[in-house]
């Protein structure tokens, strides 16, 4: 960390100051004694300081003042208090720890590293915030990023999962291994099983060499697997052995291959809900939850805004070498009320546009509507319709569209066949014209129910294949109150073949 770590000592006597002082000898840290709590509030109000260590005997009102100081900065700065043995003062505002005198040397050592490891991922993960949300969410990454433990994030789209990851990664063991992030919810089943785990030359069709997967890439480092609540139930078997055994094979391969890989997962969905519905698998769903964090929406933490807005324009700022006359405190009063249900990443879009198109002078409260109405024309970004994940070369994106067409073809040669198959079963032989002739479709089974259904076989009046199986689909769908799941099973189809007619016949 470039910058020193800046510590202010208040009201120690004469054996609470040297002990602190041989704790806080080196460079390391820079360090302000002052006498009173009344000086102190003083200094602060010019020089913040990260941790603040002071005698609980100072007035009371004086330490609320030294504590909402602390809050001031781009996150929030720590306050240890010093009481006589066997003494808890109540005090009226957050303390993050309680030493009793004299000082122990060691304690007091490991509240600042603390303190420092805290100040250290705020400012290199980009989580910025003092919110209470923010403070619980960097307490959690120190906690279990030196262990090995899987950690699932959880938090609506947009909140900044991703940084939650990267921090656990570079205050891990495998930080000088890689970060390989996949976005399970872009990818189909079978690219993304090849994606995650490999595959062997042959193994499908266009697979013309063997290709190691991202876990295999990954080896001594991290893999985040966002939106994991889309992965389909076979991948969620494989990804858990992997998670379990610590080993892997390819697709279509024999060989087992041992891996050394930190597993960070995260999803906006309730994975609870999923499991409840069928859609996710038990075993996995309890192995994930070992450990969670919850990534707030910003909307629960409204007084992060006007930090992040400020990180934001420093940032594209400094980017494109720009200058901005800056944001009124009403503008911000603005957007703090606004809901932001794009989160930190509208919010950031947002800030960004309000630079570039900057009328040259401090923007106004009255202006905050002009830029979202610029803002909102944008519409949604177009790598959100594209078939492939961005950032990969186009090597990469050429080679996932081909296996999607061809799995997407596969899928639709399967249909086919069994659409020939059950019209030579159910109604043989099949007219030529069926124009010329009524189709009847006799005995068949659906939900174990036998039915019998003629199409219009006296009038004349026939019905297209479409118009039947969009009958057919809306059946399944009322007999089974939605779900889509046992719906498609009812119909001998595939969920995803499934999700595709009920677009295609809008029956959303």
């Amino acid at each position: 960390m470039d910058e020193k770590f800046n510590i202010l000592l208040i009201s120690l006597d004469e054996k609470g100051r040297e002990a602190a002082l041989a704790v806080l000898e080196g460079e390391r840290w820079k360090w302000t004694a002052v006498d009173n709590g009344k000086a102190a509030v003083d200094l602060l109000r010019h020089n913040p300081a990260d941790l603040v260590v002071a005698d609980a005997s100072i007035p009371e009102a004086e330490l609320v003042q030294i504590s909402e100081k602390l809050k001031d900065g781009r996150y929030w700065g720590t306050l240890v208090l010093l009481c006589p043995k066997g003494e808890v003062p109540v005090v009226q505002m957050e303390v993050d720890a309680i030493l009793e005198k004299p000082i122990d040397r060691h304690e007091l050592a490991e509240v600042i590293d603390r303190a420092q490891v805290r100040k250290r991922i705020s400012l290199e993960s980009g989580l910025v915030g003092k919110s209470e949300q923010m403070r619980r969410v960097l307490e959690a990454i120190i906690q279990i990023a030196p262990t090995e433990i899987t950690v699932l994030i959880t938090g609506e789209t947009g909140t900044g999962k991703e940084l939650i990851a990267k921090a656990i990664h570079n205050h891990s063991r495998h930080k000088t291994g890689p970060f390989l992030a996949v976005d399970c919810g872009a990818l189909a089943e079978g690219v993304l099983e090849s994606e995650l785990f490999g595959h062997e030359r042959g193994a499908f069709t266009g697979a013309v060499a063997r290709r190691k997967g991202v876990f295999e890439a990954a080896e001594g480092g991290t893999i985040f697997l966002d939106e994991i609540g889309d992965m389909m139930p076979a991948t969620q078997v494989r990804f858990l052995r992997v998670l379990e055994e610590r080993e892997l094979r390819r697709v279509g391969g024999t060989e087992t291959i041992k891996v050394d890989v930190r597993v960070i997962a995260a999803t906006n969905l309730d994975l609870a809900a999923s499991l409840r519905e069928g859609n996710f698998r038990q075993d996995l769903y309890y192995r994930l939850k070992v450990f969670e964090i919850y990534m707030p929406p910003l909307r629960e933490r409204r007084d992060d805004i006007p930090l992040l807005i400020d990180a934001f324009v420093r940032s594209y700022c400094q980017e494109h070498k720009v200058s901005f006359p800056g944001i009124s405190e009403d503008a911000i009063q603005s957007l703090m009320r606004y809901p932001w249900p794009g989160n930190i990443r509208e919010l950031k879009n947002l800030v960004e546009s309000m630079v570039a198109l900057s009328p040259k002078r401090k923007i106004t409260a009255d202006d905050i509507p002009g830029y979202f109405k610029d803002y909102l024309k944008q519409g949604p970004s177009s790598s959100h319709l594209l078939p492939v994940r961005v950032k990969k070369t186009p090597d990469q994106a050429e080679r996932e569209l081909i296996y999607r067409s061809l799995l997407s073809l596969r899928e639709d040669v399967a249909e086919i066949k069994k659409f020939i198959l059950e019209g030579e079963r159910v109604a043989k032989p099949i007219p030529i014209n069926p124009y010329e002739t009524p189709f009847i479709a006799e005995v068949g089974e659906i939900g174990g129910k036998e039915i019998k259904e003629t199409a219009q076989a006296d009038t004349g009046e026939l019905k297209s294949i479409a118009q039947m199986e969009k009958e057919m689909v809306v059946k399944a769908l009322r007999q089974t109150e939605g779900n889509k799941k046992k719906a498609a099973k009812i119909l001998g189809m595939g969920e995803r073949t499934l999700y595709r007619k009920i677009k295609e016949y809008r029956l959303q």
